[in-house]
């Protein structure tokens, strides 16, 4: 295998698309369901992390393994039903960008904490599906981010080495498991301000302001 090509490593959400909306409406839905109570600013705290952080860590219901998945495959289930129910659109700028990228042959891979279901139906929906080689999700790797478990598995996927590989992130979790993964961030402002990823190596409002030969010089 050529581990030498470029590679472009997608987070999932608020850089494809903005489903924070779905999701904060998905865990009020689980909360009122199980009878449970969300801590104040919840939501924010926990963004980017795995559910089997966040049932513990975050919102401090449970710390039972199995607990923990039952609550988890429910909540991602509630979601599905509210992307379907309101719908979803990629983020401006998107589509414009993966077919730059497609034009370029530059692999495009997923590397996300959401759950693979979650993607492949939503990547249905908006008819993108082709633009990804693979997608690494929440049942591939044992670790979340920021451990750069997620980003050097997509990578591998998709042949490319860490030096080789951009990351397209918007949490600030993310921004850290590329780092320490060696690959070099853009930092997409859908949920952070531009001061708060300034430490990423590009910053940017939409994908499509991007420029590919700035990304991977020759």
């Amino acid at each position: 295998m050529n581990t030498h090509q470029h590679g472009a490593i997608f987070d999932w959400d608020g850089v494809i698309i903005n489903s924070a909306a779905h999701h904060e409406e998905s865990w009020e839905r689980l909360a009122k369901e199980v009878g449970k109570p969300l801590p104040l600013g919840h939501f924010k705290r926990g963004f980017g992390m795995k559910n089997e952080v966040i049932f513990p860590g975050i919102l401090g219901w449970t710390s039972a393994l199995e607990e923990i998945r039952i609550l988890s495959l429910r909540k991602e289930a509630i979601y599905r039903e509210v992307v379907q129910e309101i719908g979803i659109k990629p983020l401006p700028g998107v589509e414009a960008w993966l077919q730059t990228l497609r034009e370029a042959k530059i692999p495009c891979v997923i590397g996300s904490s959401t759950h693979r279901e979650n993607i492949t139906t939503t990547l249905e929906v908006l008819g993108l599906k082709s633009f990804f080689s693979d997608y690494v999700t929440a049942e591939d790797v044992k670790h979340g981010k920021p451990d750069p478990e997620v980003f050097l598995t997509a990578a591998a996927r998709i042949g490319a080495s860490p030096e080789h590989s951009v990351v397209f992130e918007d949490a600030l979790v993310g921004i850290a498991a590329a780092q320490a993964a060696g690959m070099r961030v853009v930092g997409v402002a859908t949920t952070e301000s531009k001061e708060k990823l300034a430490h990423a190596d590009w910053v940017v409002d939409r994908l499509d302001e991007l420029n590919v030969a700035k990304l991977w010089p020759r």
